[in-house]
């Protein structure tokens, strides 16, 4: 993996663990965590078939 890779992926996993612990306190019921775990899951697959489409 080149270094810009390596940094991105030290940047989400520093992301994600600001952003889940809110998520998870926020979502306690699990109706509600699948609903916004599945918005969530939307929304990043349109992210990657942007990306996709633009490479």
């Amino acid at each position: 993996m080149e270094f810009h890779q390596i940094i991105s992926a030290i940047f989400l996993i520093a992301v994600l663990a600001l952003v889940l612990p809110g998520f998870l306190a926020t979502n306690y019921k699990v109706k509600q965590f699948l609903n916004n775990l599945s918005i969530w899951a939307i929304i990043v697959l349109i992210i990657i078939v942007i990306i996709y489409l633009i490479k």
